[in-house]
């Protein structure tokens, strides 16, 4: 994700970043081992601004591995428009791909969901 972030002149501290699904796999809400955490965790220790969605997921609540309290957020054209970066953590099905690469300004695709579903766009980076 650095490498993208430094190919577009922009450096990860106070970057914006919508990190979409919280949940260990996809279409369901187990948060048992999520990676999800641990990138909420890294992001935020190099000052980024971290929020993410999920509609299995509604609320994120501190715990004894992780410190940080958070709300799922809404995909809209507006909240997408916000964002550096949006990063597919959890490949649930019901999240509209064509969507989020029409209205997302750089979005890294860590399960190779986009183009699963026949998107292919020059803002959209495989990792």
């Amino acid at each position: 994700m650095i490498t993208y972030l430094n190919n577009h002149n922009k450096a990860l501290n106070g970057t914006h970043v919508l990190i979409l699904g919280a949940s260990y796999k996809k279409d369901i809400d187990d948060m048992h081992e999520s990676p999800t955490l641990k990138l909420i965790e890294i992001l935020k220790s190099k000052r980024a601004e971290v929020d993410y969605s999920d509609p299995y997921v509604p609320k994120l609540l501190p715990s004894r591995h992780f410190n940080f309290d958070m709300s799922s957020v809404e995909i809209t054209k507006e909240s997408l428009l916000k964002y550096d970066i949006v990063l597919l953590s959890t490949d649930h099905t019901i999240f509209d791909y064509k969507f989020i690469a029409e209205n997302g300004k750089l979005i890294v695709d860590t399960r190779n969901s986009f183009e699963k579903n026949g998107i292919k766009k020059n803002n959209i980076f495989k990792a």
